[in-house]
């Protein structure tokens, strides 16, 4: 194995790591997105 490979191999699996970082900080981004609105909503129509 060459050292381009080794090279390409550890390139590969940080930008696999940045990409699966990148795609749960969005996921959880928007669940609280969901929630925070949820709770306006819940708020909205709350029998007063």
């Amino acid at each position: 194995m060459g050292k381009a490979k080794v090279t390409k191999d550890r390139e590969w699996r940080i930008e696999r790591g940045v990409a699966m970082r990148a795609g749960f900080y969005i996921f959880g981004t928007h669940l609280f997105a969901g929630f925070v609105w949820l709770l306006f909503y819940l708020g909205e129509h709350a029998h007063k």
